[in-house]
């Protein structure tokens, strides 16, 4: 029999919350991450608002030597990694090294480390360049201090698509469960904020330039403009559920059962767009259709084009208003590589609490007839199956489904 890929320990680290429950917490009550920069030299340049890790101490979840020779995303991304295998109560020393694995997500790499030495490459020569340039700008890096700080020496692999990122590094992780791993740590996390990474970030025309938080990120609103970025992210634990209870395990946040995956043709092609795929292989994957999900955490890109895309999407599948839609990142601004992870962290928390989190600042809704959006306060509801959806520049899509563990 395959392996029943379940999660048993989530970590976060994200604008509006520190830790799991902080973030549980504030995203419940509808409280945004979303505010005024606070970088160095942030004020220079045409954005104003970010979804910062608010009072973030390397120091506090990193030992000394590792911190100075990496980046603020790897930062974010071991300290994640510490809180899921916390809260699954697992201990790497417990586990064979070549049982456990590392997957992560990664989307522009270390950015505001690599500033930093291209800009002492620019002004003091090429010998004044540290020789950890190479690995903590390196996409894989994450990945990399994650197996050596555990000791995980099975399959450790990278992922870079984008937004859909933490998607892909989870569904790569049940793959690697079903070839007979035992532990696989999974997720993203992203932080590029710098200015290096903002002038990056530009390029694509779709940031918005709003100044008012409350007024920045506004997907599938009349309103919308744009999206406003951000840093932070989520980890996860999973394991075999059979492997999972015999190490003593009870409670388990759910299975990942269903996973699919697109990439767009060009946009000159006049070929559709494949985000319908991408669900629609999740659902036969998961052997379920459109009436056995009860919410779906929508990838809210925020401007009107991609907005109409999926709400289009979302009606050709479950038609109209017939499946709650929320979209919780909308406190946070998008995570890029640990975007759709901390999605998928927030509708598992949705399954065992059985609320479905809030869409905020959505005060004229674009496609009121087509999508029950849930907006301003969280919605009790009943729930054991939840839809994830993501979009990453340059054409990726994906869908993951995760479900409640019943039996």
């Amino acid at each position: 029999m395959r392996a029943r890929s379940v999660v048993t320990g989530i970590g976060v680290v994200a604008p509006n919350g520190a830790d799991l429950e902080d973030y549980w917490a504030a995203t419940l009550s509808g409280r945004s991450g979303i505010a005024p920069m606070t970088r160095p030299a942030a004020s220079s340049y045409p954005l104003r608002l970010a979804g910062e890790v608010p009072a973030f101490a390397a120091e506090d979840h990193v030992p000394g030597r590792i911190a100075v020779q990496t980046d603020r995303w790897t930062h974010l991304g071991l300290a994640a990694s510490a809180m899921a295998l916390a809260d699954a109560d697992a201990d790497p020393a417990a586990f064979p090294e070549y049982d456990m694995a590392v997957v992560t997500a990664s989307s522009s790499g270390g950015t505001e480390f690599g500033q930093r030495e291209i800009q002492k490459l620019w002004s003091r020569g090429p010998r004044s360049v540290g020789a950890y340039q190479s690995i903590a700008w390196f996409y894989a890096a994450s990945t990399g201090q994650t197996s050596i700080r555990y000791g995980m020496r099975g399959p450790c692999r990278v992922l870079a698509t984008e937004q859909t990122g933490g998607i892909e590094a989870l569904a790569e992780a049940r793959r690697i469960l079903r070839g007979g791993a035992r532990l696989v740590l999974a997720g993203g996390t992203d932080a590029s904020l710098c200015p290096y990474g903002i002038v990056a970030q530009f390029t694509n025309g779709q940031i918005s330039r709003a100044t008012v938080p409350e007024q920045a990120y506004l997907p599938f609103d009349r309103r919308a403009d744009g999206y406003v970025p951000g840093e932070g992210g989520a980890m996860m634990v999973l394991e075999d559920l059979d492997e999972a209870r015999r190490r003593g395990v009870t409670d388990v946040y759910g299975e990942i059962v269903g996973y699919g995956a697109t990439f767009d043709p060009p946009p000159d092609s006049r070929r559709p767009p494949n985000l319908r795929r991408a669900i629609q292989v999740a659902f036969d994957d998961a052997g379920l259709t459109a009436g056995d999900i009860d919410v779906v955490f929508a990838d809210a890109h925020g401007t009107p084009s991609a907005d109409r895309l999926e709400a289009e999407t979302l009606v050709s599948l479950f038609g109209e208003r017939s499946v709650p839609v929320t979209a919780p990142k909308t406190m946070t601004g998008r995570l890029y590589a640990g975007g759709a992870a901390l999605d998928v962290a927030t509708a598992l928390l949705s399954l065992r609490d059985q609320t479905i989190p809030p869409t905020v600042g959505i005060h004229r809704p674009a496609f009121a007839s087509a999508l029950d959006l849930v907006v301003d306060q969280a919605r009790p509801a009943t729930l054991r199956t939840a839809l994830v959806v993501a979009r990453g520049h340059g054409g990726f899509n994906a869908a993951l489904i995760v479900r409640l563990i019943l039996d």
